[in-house]
């Protein structure tokens, strides 16, 4: 397939309407400090063509999940694809649950069916397309989302007075001030947070996962490979910075009268819809315009989760059930009902997305607890060929365990009212029927405070998780040493040279290069 479809769709497949909501939300109440996730995508991109790329690629396997299989064992294998599942079993009502609040929002119909509908819709032509369905249809949506994007700032912009208006209002506001250097876990919006934590997050979501790697392995050499890493961080980004630009916006146009605490919205995820209806209501088709940007923001990731799931538990689950290996069209069909069951399986539980607070807040959660450790153990294997399966199974274990204990009880204590994130000033003086001075929300103070540990950022779950598992699977591995090391098609081309050093006369590892030398070998031979 071709470089710029498969890069888009990446980018698309990855730009959810949850982020596209919860950016807009983020930014009105945090901060623009948001923008620096571009930052992370770039330190995503250097991270895939150096590190993780290059040892995919060049094993050439469909499913990702083979390589900790041959790796390491069969059960590291089964234990990431369990992970694997539950992410994406609760992360498709997170992300069907986004456009029918948009739905409820500016048509008033009930948020559960419009959800329901949306499934249904995203199983269909997953079922019947398969993976050039879902690029092509990406590539379309991504032109959607962009198109109406562009049209929402520039009428924003307009009816706030012009760009250095919402600017100078977003400054007096302080939501330009960005950089935030602070070495604090439990400062929601560092400098550090965004580009180690969300690095990690960006790294987990688009190149340690099926999704983005089955589409990036399509390409036909590595080169084209590198080339799509690029346009897909390019794509990101713009998406990201348009994002920004309208929550700004938003901030411009409710400085003074907060829809939340004037009780115009009932969540602040409902903050994006409702600007669109205040700047757009009385335009033909800029309503219908923002509705379809959502859903196909939403369908695409819905999509290429489910296509990438189903070919995952077709191959590693199902074909080692049967007795022999089926037609093409029995498995065809096989595949169609996996996603038609998964799919209906994961829309009955977006009913439980109603109490469960901001969407992106949940939606990182879900990814830290499950796919940090995942990003742990792919990092243990690719970096250090004296890690083995027992280290990686206890670092996994010990990685899932630690997140959880952090991440659930703060997500707990939250629900509770217990403690939040101060946000920057809000106020609700310009509102005629509801008038009260300017605020700062702060941590609500209660006679019981949660530990420190409680308030850690949820930027950094996914970084967390990964670290643990790494740092206790090479503790594992060294009380349980083995006299082999791993094999140098299953390393990343950045430790060959270290693993000449160490190994001295040792021919396992000869003629090392550089890992620049190695990527252009690689290059050429691909």
């Amino acid at each position: 397939m071709k470089i710029l479809p498969i890069a888009v769709s990446v980018a698309v497949s990855h730009i959810s309407g949850t982020m596209l909501i919860g950016t807009v939300a983020d930014v009105y109440r945090y901060g623009g400090s948001v923008w620096l996730f571009v930052g992370s995508f770039i330190f995503m991109g250097f991270l895939a063509t150096l590190v993780y790329l290059p040892v995919f690629f060049k094993l050439q396997m469909a499913n990702m999940y083979e390589y900790l299989e041959k790796r390491f064992d069969k059960k590291i294998k089964m234990f990431a694809l369990i992970l694997y599942l539950l992410c994406e079993i609760f992360m498709f009502p997170v992300l069907a649950y986004t456009p029918s609040l948009t739905f409820a929002t500016g048509s008033g119909l009930n948020p559960s069916l419009c959800a329901f509908f949306l499934c249904i819709v995203c199983v269909f032509y997953t079922s019947i397309g398969g993976l050039k369905t879902v690029v092509w249809t990406d590539f379309l949506q991504f032109g959607i989302i962009m198109v109406s994007f562009i049209t929402l700032y520039i009428i924003g912009v307009q009816t706030s007075g012009g760009f250095s208006s919402v600017w100078n209002t977003a400054a007096e506001g302080q939501r330009l001030d960005i950089f935030n250097f602070q070495l604090d876990l439990t400062a929601r919006d560092s400098f550090w947070g965004y580009i180690i934590g969300s690095g990690s997050i960006s790294t987990s979501l688009i190149i340690v996962h099926q999704t983005g790697l089955q589409k990036f392995l399509s390409l036909s050499n590595y080169k084209d490979c590198v080339w799509s890493v690029i346009y897909t961080v390019i794509s990101m980004s713009l998406v990201h910075t348009f994002s920004i630009f309208i929550g700004l916006v938003a901030y411009s146009k409710y400085k003074d009268c907060d829809p939340l605490t004037s009780h115009l919205i009932s969540k602040h995820d409902q903050l994006f819809p409702y600007l669109v209806t205040e700047i757009g209501g009385n335009l033909p088709g800029v309503s219908g315009l923002f509705i379809a940007a959502i859903c196909s923001a939403a369908l695409s990731s819905m999509s290429s989760n489910l296509n990438a799931l189903s070919g995952v538990l077709y191959k590693d689950v199902v074909c080692e059930f049967l007795k022999k290996t089926p037609s093409e069209k029995k498995a065809t069909n096989i595949l169609k009902l996996m996603v038609l069951v998964i799919g209906v399986l994961c829309s009955c539980l977006v009913f439980a997305m109603e109490g469960m607070g901001e969407v992106f807040s949940v939606s990182l959660t879900i990814w830290g607890i499950t796919q940090g450790p995942v990003l742990g153990v792919f990092t243990l294997g690719v970096l250090f060929p004296k890690a083995n399966h027992q280290g990686a199974l206890y670092g996994m274990l010990v990685g899932c365990v630690t997140v959880s204990g952090i991440a659930i009880p703060t997500k707990y204590y939250q629900m509770k009212g217990l403690f939040s994130s101060p946000t920057k000033p809000l106020s609700t003086s310009g509102c005629s029927f509801f008038n009260v001075s300017v605020y700062t929300n702060s941590t609500t103070l209660n006679q019981f405070q949660p530990n420190v540990i409680f308030k850690t950022s949820f930027y950094y779950y996914t970084i967390i998780g990964a670290t643990v598992t790494v740092i206790v699977g090479l503790v594992i591995s060294f009380f349980n040493k083995s006299n082999s090391s791993a094999d140098k098609d299953f390393l990343s081309p950045v430790v060959y040279s270290c693993l000449q050093k160490e190994s001295g006369e040792n021919q396992e590892y000869p003629n090392a290069e550089t890992p620049l030398d190695i990527l252009h070998k690689q290059q050429d031979n691909f």
